[in-house]
């Protein structure tokens, strides 16, 4: 074998090493985005409260990595904003163990995506996570208190689990969702509400319902970011999607949007890695001053 050979089979292997090394770091190193959110109807005594968002496991592993992410970051709750399975390789066990490691170290609220209806097993999987104490927030809600102050935690299940009579009678999805969401925050009579919910591109619905932050999730980043473009495509929203990372707003209602943590039919991430999102709430007094 002459020189130029040895040089040119030695140059594509140093690029098959590099671009695997490179796509296992942006599918495994977890990226840390802290977001702090001010409202002017935060209590006082939320001051500096901590919510990490996971989103979008889809079962992977992360070998302890993200429990270990989670402890530093040492969260009030930590929100699950669906697919914590995934319908091609649902493995409820990998799920739980994720959420029992979760449990150790904070409150634990959880809504379903998606995967979870696609799957076929959700009944399983919620029969488990009610067991180990997570709380199911599907369509429901919780006054979390902090001396004698409150803010409302409002959950919604994925649009896959409406039935098609309650679509109809509301006149359409949207309106039904909307519903939901308005029923939920007048229930809950907390001047401040956070929405847990799985889908970003409802986030004209989330606005409609007067929300004031909503956490989201199912874009996936839109799978590959490129320069000058949010993502290429992302479940939904099809190409060049609107929702796929970060702090969105319309009207009053704020949105932050998780890239997620695993993948599901395409199994690679391109200059998006999984991510954490860690949200503190900050009150805000009329004149827009942080306390």
């Amino acid at each position: 074998m002459n020189s130029k050979k040895i040089v040119s089979y030695s140059t594509i292997l140093l690029f098959i090493i590099l671009t695997a090394g490179y796509l296992y770091y942006q599918n495994n190193a977890i990226e840390l985005s802290i977001y702090d959110f001010e409202h002017e109807n935060i209590p006082g005594s939320f001051e500096g409260y901590k919510i990490a968002q996971v989103s979008d496991l889809h079962n992977k592993e992360f070998n302890g990595r993200l429990t270990a992410e989670l402890e530093e970051q040492e969260p009030d709750i930590i929100v699950v904003t669906g697919d914590v399975i995934d319908r091609n390789r649902t493995d409820i066990p990998i799920a739980v163990q994720a959420m029992e490691e979760m449990l150790e170290i904070a409150p634990v609220y959880f809504v379903t995506g998606n995967h979870e209806m696609a799957s076929g097993v959700y009944p399983e999987l919620q029969r488990e996570i009610d067991r180990i104490g997570v709380i199911d927030l599907d369509n429901s809600y919780e006054r979390l208190e902090i001396e004698g102050q409150e803010i409302g935690l409002i959950g919604i299940e994925d649009p896959l689990f409406l039935f098609l009579d309650d679509i109809i009678e509301a006149g359409s999805e949207d309106l039904l969702i909307q519903e939901r969401i308005e029923d939920l925050i007048e229930e809950a009579g907390t001047e401040f509400n956070l929405l847990l919910s799985h889908r970003a591109e409802l986030m004209s619905v989330y606005a409609a319902a007067d929300v004031d932050l909503a956490l989201t999730g199912h874009a996936h980043g839109g799978q590959i970011r490129l320069p000058f473009i949010n993502g290429l495509f992302a479940p939904s929203q099809g190409f060049l999607p609107e929702y796929t990372s970060g702090q969105y707003s319309e009207g009053d209602t704020q949105m932050i949007v998780s890239r997620g943590l695993g993948n599901s039919t395409f199994p690679l991430r391109i200059n998006n890695r999984p991510e954490l999102v860690i949200v503190n709430l900050r009150p805000q007094n009329s004149e827009g001053i942080v306390e």
